[in-house]
């Protein structure tokens, strides 16, 4: 197991202590804005993957935390491409954002088949809907929507290729010791969403080998940006003088949400027939324990720490993705610095706790 080691410390202005990060990434954000568009800037390695990729892109669910910044990111990217955003459109001026960005967006249901079969058939589709924060309060709405949609999605786009968001909740905890779980373990969803979560890449997996349709499984392991994720959780609990419990999940993988999106729309020209997984994260296994003493340390405040850790936890092993894409291009003393002055400024939050804590699986 890789625990990474903290780096030396500065004091900033403010008085929030910060490591030194690349000198190619920027210190901080200063609001919204700016994070927003340092997500959507594209690397060369993008813009060249999705060169090689014909067809047009449309995105399933693009309302999500995810969504707008890897419509934005795809758009940057292939500026010659149509990118299409389709969700119910809920939020307020979500829509009209997408739109100022270049993206053509469609309200659309993705439970009601009708207007699945309606949407324009692009050649790359992204799918990101799914259900998982209140899973537990409507077990058959998070089923239908996480089995049921997919469903009509992968029949109505079988001639496109299919990159699928999943979770590593579709594994079983593993030793903390071990790397994390690889492609080839086998499952042990906990709780109804990480059955529902397998049920779903059972959906896409039986209609890609019925009709050869290209796709890739996207087993995602905590991403973050600075409005939420595992170390905006941490960081505010530690500046609130919350009591962290590390019994419950001593150990995680996080990675920056731009990496992830990157990932995401490179891995259309990975997909193959029949689908297949791949693991999606941040290469280290990180200590809880030690991210909460971190950012202790840059806030000034002791971070108060109860539990002891237990030899399990929900961990990937993403090699596999580090022999695709590289290194994420965000290192963790990057996040941390720039989490911890984000939080320590009260900036806005999603407010959706990622409850990376949770052991039984009930979200």
């Amino acid at each position: 197991m890789q625990l990474v080691a903290g780096k030396r410390a500065a004091v900033s202005d403010e008085g929030v202590t910060t490591d030194s990060v690349a000198s190619d990434l920027p210190p901080r954000f200063d609001d919204v804005g700016q994070l927003e568009a340092f997500l959507a800037e594209p690397g060369k390695a993008l813009v060249r993957d999705l060169q090689s990729v014909d067809g047009d892109i449309i995105i399933l669910g693009v309302a999500g935390k995810m969504g707008p910044t890897l419509a934005r990111l795809a758009r940057n990217a292939a500026p010659q491409k149509r990118i299409v955003g389709v969700a119910r459109f809920s939020e307020a001026g979500l829509r009209e954002r997408l739109e100022g960005w270049g993206i053509e967006t469609i309200a659309a249901d993705l439970l009601d088949e009708a207007q699945v079969e309606a949407l324009p058939r692009l050649k790359n589709v992204v799918f990101m809907a799914g259900r998982k924060f209140g899973a537990s309060e409507d077990q058959a709405l998070t089923w239908a929507m996480n089995v049921h949609s997919p469903a009509l999605v992968a029949s109505a786009f079988r001639e496109s290729r299919i990159v699928a968001f999943s979770t590593g909740n579709i594994y079983p905890l593993v030793d903390v010791f071990h790397q994390g779980a690889t492609e080839q373990t086998a499952p042990g969803p906990r709780g109804e969403y990480a059955q529902s979560c397998l049920g779903r890449e059972r959906i896409f997996e039986y209609f890609s080998a019925r009709y050869g349709t290209p796709g890739l499984l996207f087993r995602l392991n905590y991403a973050i940006d600075l409005r939420y994720g595992v170390l905006f959780d941490l960081a505010s609990r530690v500046k609130a003088g919350t009591p962290i419990d590390v019994s419950m999940m001593g150990h995680v993988n996080v990675i920056w949400q731009g990496d992830a999106n990157a990932q995401a729309l490179r891995c259309l020209a990975h997909c193959a027939s029949p689908t297949a997984p791949l693991n999606v994260s941040g290469p280290e296994t990180l200590s809880v324990r030690w991210l909460a003493e971190e950012f202790g340390r840059r806030l000034c405040v002791q971070p108060e720490i109860v539990g002891q850790e237990a030899q399990t936890a929900w961990l990937t092993n993403t090699a596999e993705a580090a022999k695709l894409f590289g290194y994420p291009s965000v290192p963790l003393g990057a996040m941390l610095d720039w989490v911890a002055d984000w939080v320590a400024r009260g900036q806005v939050s999603h407010n959706k706790p990622t409850k990376y804590e949770v052991r039984d699986g009930a979200f």
